[in-house]
């Protein structure tokens, strides 16, 4: 598997937890999203883990995905809902016409794409006054002891991991700053809020299944020890509750 590619991780990407609709009510409540003719692009949707949330808050727009396996899955479990129309398209190529969206969203994305080449092609499609959020929902390892365990045995079986896409600090680091560099938005604010997702063992294990980076970086064998390793420490825990956080940056389009 090679880091970035998610086809072979598509059917694997339902048992992902969504956002917290917390944050994603807020916002939408702050940009006016529920205006008439408002329009919403999410962008490397996937599966369609953020466009479900959106839909349940009454917004319609696009849901861009370049990946085939990941929007073909997507278009399988959302496809019926009318609001979102899924199209082929990458955050630096959306497809979508100049000025024709009001808000986009990169979910657990962003950190993918060429990223000046991507807050370009946004600030082209926004119309203006528009806004630009990119979010991530990573674990909050503190508060779950099995998390911490299953953490130490990752960093053990991997000790020169670079997580590339857990939303932590070390990926959002200087975020702030990437996003007001290139001049085309301004008026960075920050949100987070914590959620609980109870999982059933099998869709647990099937969230780990999920990950990119990690799979990517161990190598088939290095994966299957630590996918034993989880259902280890897993054991016959017929739930699994899991602390999230989902954090947003959200910015506006710049200019007239």
């Amino acid at each position: 598997m090679k880091q970035g590619d998610f086809s072979e991780l598509a059917k694997n990407y339902i048992h992902r937890p969504g956002y917290s609709q917390k944050v994603i009510d807020v916002l939408g409540t702050y940009l006016g999203a529920r205006e008439p003719g408002f329009v919403v692009a999410d962008v490397g949707a996937g599966t369609g883990k953020l466009t479900e949330i959106l839909l349940a808050e009454g917004f319609r727009g696009h849901a861009v995905e370049p990946n085939d396996s990941m929007r073909s899955e997507g278009i399988r479990l959302l496809g019926s809902q009318s609001a979102f129309q899924w199209r082929a398209g990458a955050a630096e190529a959306t497809t979508l016409p100049s000025e024709s969206v009001d808000w986009v969203l990169m979910a657990s994305a962003f950190h993918w794409t060429d990223q000046p080449k991507a807050l370009a092609e946004f600030h082209r499609i926004l119309k203006p006054g528009g806004s630009f959020t990119a979010l991530w929902n990573p674990r909050h390892i503190e508060k779950s002891p099995l998390e911490q365990q299953i953490e130490a045995l990752i960093q053990s079986t991997i000790p020169d991991l670079r997580r590339v896409s857990s939303g932590s600090q070390a990926c959002t680091s200087t975020l702030n700053e990437t996003l007001e560099a290139t001049g085309h938005f301004q008026d960075l604010f920050f949100m987070e809020a914590e959620h609980e997702v109870s999982m059933e063992r099998q869709r647990y294990l099937g969230v780990w299944k999920s990950v990119n980076d990690i799979q990517a970086q161990a190598g088939p064998e290095r994966f299957q020890r630590i996918m034993a390793g989880i259902q280890d420490l897993v054991g016959d825990q017929e739930y699994v509750v899991v602390p999230y956080r989902t954090r947003a940056w959200t910015v506006q389009k710049a200019g007239a």
